[in-house]
C-alpha cells in the first residue's frame, strides 16, 4: 500500500500529536488504528471458525494454532485491494482470509455470520482493549498525581472563590480534592462499563436464522465465538448489538473529559498575573510569546480545554448512532468510525493534564497574601464567622451589622479585622462567644483570629487528606 509522509496527513492526531506524543500514539494505534480495526475483524473471523470446529468436535491444538497464524499474516493492504473489487469491506476480508487458512477450514470462514456480527463484535473487542490497556492506565496515573498534589497542599491556605469573588478560606489541597473525587468516581465507572461491552452472532436481523441451519444450539455457538474474544452476547440483537453498551462507556469518557476540562480552566485562571497562585512547569528554553519575552503562558491547561472543545461535541453523533431503522440501516457506518478519533483526543487531553499536574508549582506566599487581602483585593473573607458568632449572641440583624462593617473596610481600604476594631461592642460580643466555645483562650484574643483568616478553613484539611488517601487506594485496588 502507498505510504504517506505524516506531514501530508489531514488530522492533527496523525501528524502533530503522533510526533509529540509518540508513545501514546503507538499504544492507541495498537487498538484503534485502521490496521487494528482490520486485525480485530480477522480475529473475530478466526474465533468464529474455531467455534464451528469446537461444536463439530474437530478442533485440534495444531489446527487452532494454524488458524491463528493465518490470521496474523493478513495484510491490510491486501484487504483494501480486494475491497476495490468487492466494494464491501467484510466480504473483501473474508475472500482474503479464505486463501490463508488451512483449506479444510475455508468453508467455515464467515459461515452463518452477517457483516455486523463481525464489525460490532470487533468494535467491542477493540474498545474493551483500548479502555483497559490505554485509557484507564492514563486516567489512573492522572488521578494518583492529583492525590499526591492534594495531599501535599492539604494545609496550604487558599481563598475560596464563588462567582469569581473571594468567599471563605479553604486550602489548595481541598480545591484539588474536588477533582480527585469527581475524576475518581468517573474512572471507577469507566472500569465497570468497560467490562460490559457485548458482541453478537445472531445474523442479519438478530433472530439466529442462518446459524439455526447449521447447529442445534445457535446461542451456544455464539457463546463459544464470543468467548474467544473475551466477550458476552448482547441480550437482544437486531443486525446490531444493542447500542447502549458502547454509548454508556463513551458518555462516561465524556464525563471524565469534562471534569478534566473544568480542572484545566481552574488551573489556568489561578495562573493569571493578578492571582498568581499556581504556575505550570516551564523549561529553560521554552518560549511563551513570539513577541513578549516575559510571557509564561498556561498553554498546557489551555490546550486541554481546547481539546475538550474539539471532541466534546462528538457526543451528539454517539447519541445519533443509537437510532437505527427497524433491524438496521447504514446511517452509523461513517460516523462510528470517528469513535477512534474521539478516544485519541480524550487520551491526549488526559496525558497533557498529567504533565501539567506533575510540573505544577504553588506560590504559597502569594496564596496567603491573596487570602489575607494583601494584594489589593479587600480581605473580608471572615465576615461569615463574624456574622454567625454575632447571631449566636442573640443579635437578630447580625448579617446586616457585619455587612456594614465590610463596607467600611472597602471604603477605607483597610482589613476586615481593622474595621471590626472600630465596632468595639460587636467585637466584644463576638470575642465572648468565641471564648465560650473554646475557639480562643479569652475574648481579648478574638482579634488575632480575624487577622489570620487561614485559621478558618473548616474541614478543608481533613477532606483533602481523606479523599486523597481514599482514591489512591481505590486506584491501586483496581490495577
Amino acid at each position: 500500500m502507498e505510504t504517506r509522509n505524516i506531514f501530508q496527513n489531514i488530522s492533527p492526531i496523525d501528524h502533530r500529536y503522533s510526533i509529540s506524543e509518540k508513545a501514546l500514539f503507538d499504544s492507541l494505534s495498537a487498538w484503534i488504528s485502521e490496521e487494528a480495526s482490520i486485525a480485530s475483524c480477522v480475529k473475530a473471523e478466526i474465533a468464529l471458525v474455531i467455534a464451528h470446529l469446537s461444536v463439530r468436535g474437530s478442533l485440534t491444538p495444531a489446527l487452532k494454532s494454524a488458524l491463528e497464524e493465518a490470521g496474523a499474516k493478513i495484510d491490510p493492504a491486501e484487504v483494501y485491494a480486494e475491497e476495490e473489487k468487492t466494494k464491501h469491506n467484510i466480504r473483501a476480508l473474508v475472500n482474503v482470509l479464505k486463501t490463508k487458512v488451512p483449506p479444510e477450514t475455508a468453508p467455515l470462514v464467515h459461515l452463518g455470520a452477517t457483516s455486523v456480527d463481525i464489525l460490532d463484535t470487533a468494535l467491542s473487542y477493540r474498545m474493551t482493549g483500548v479502555t483497559r490497556e490505554v485509557v484507564l492506565p492514563l486516567l489512573k496515573k492522572l488521578e494518583l498525581l492529583l492525590c499526591d498534589f492534594a495531599e501535599r497542599e492539604a494545609e496550604t491556605p487558599q481563598v475560596g472563590r464563588t462567582h469569581g469573588q473571594h468567599a471563605v478560606p479553604i486550602t489548595l489541597g481541598f480545591a484539588l480534592a474536588e477533582y480527585v473525587s469527581r475524576l475518581g468516581k468517573s474512572i471507577l465507572e469507566i472500569q465497570r462499563l468497560s467490562g460490559q461491552l457485548k458482541g453478537k452472532l445472531a445474523g442479519a436481523v438478530g433472530a439466529y436464522n442462518a446459524t439455526s441451519m447449521i447447529v442445534k444450539d445457535p446461542e451456544e455457538l455464539e457463546r463459544l465465538y464470543l468467548a474467544g474474544l473475551g466477550l458476552e452476547a448482547s441480550e437482544h440483537s437486531t443486525q446490531l448489538v444493542e447500542p447502549e453498551y458502547l454509548l454508556r462507556l463513551l458518555l462516561e469518557f465524556n464525563v471524565a473529559f469534562g471534569i478534566i476540562a473544568n480542572l484545566a480552566d481552574d488551573l489556568r485562571n489561578l495562573q493569571r498575573s493578578e492571582i498568581g497562585e499556581l504556575r505550570e512547569g516551564f523549561s529553560a528554553d521554552q518560549v511563551g510569546s513570539s513577541t513578549m519575552p516575559q510571557k509564561r503562558n498556561p498553554w498546557n491547561s489551555e490546550h486541554v480545554k481546547s481539546l475538550w472543545k474539539a471532541f466534546m461535541p462528538r457526543v451528539t453523533s454517539f447519541f445519533m448512532d443509537q437510532i437505527s431503522e427497524h433491524q438496521r440501516d447504514l446511517s452509523n457506518s461513517a460516523s462510528q468510525r470517528f469513535i477512534a478519533d474521539y478516544a485519541a483526543g480524550f487520551c491526549l487531553a488526559v496525558s497533557r493534564m498529567a504533565s501539567v499536574i506533575r510540573g505544577l508549582g504553588a506560590d504559597r506566599e502569594r496564596l496567603l497574601r491573596n487570602l489575607r487581602g494583601e494584594t489589593g483585593i479587600p480581605g473580608g473573607v471572615l465576615a461569615e464567622p463574624a456574622y454567625i458568632l454575632l447571631a449566636e449572641t442573640g443579635v437578630s440583624d447580625a448579617h446586616e451589622v457585619i455587612r456594614k462593617i465590610t463596607l467600611t473596610a472597602e471604603k477605607e481600604n483597610i482589613s476586615f479585622a481593622a474595621a471590626l476594631t472600630k465596632e468595639g461592642d460587636v467585637l466584644s460580643r463576638i470575642g465572648g462567644k468565641m471564648a465560650e466555645l473554646g475557639l480562643v483562650a479569652s475574648a481579648s484574643d478574638a482579634l488575632s483570629f480575624f487577622e489570620k483568616p487561614e485559621r478558618y478553613c473548616g474541614l478543608a484539611v481533613k477532606k483533602a487528606k481523606t479523599l486523597s488517601a481514599k482514591y489512591r487506594q481505590l486506584m491501586r485496588n483496581e490495577e
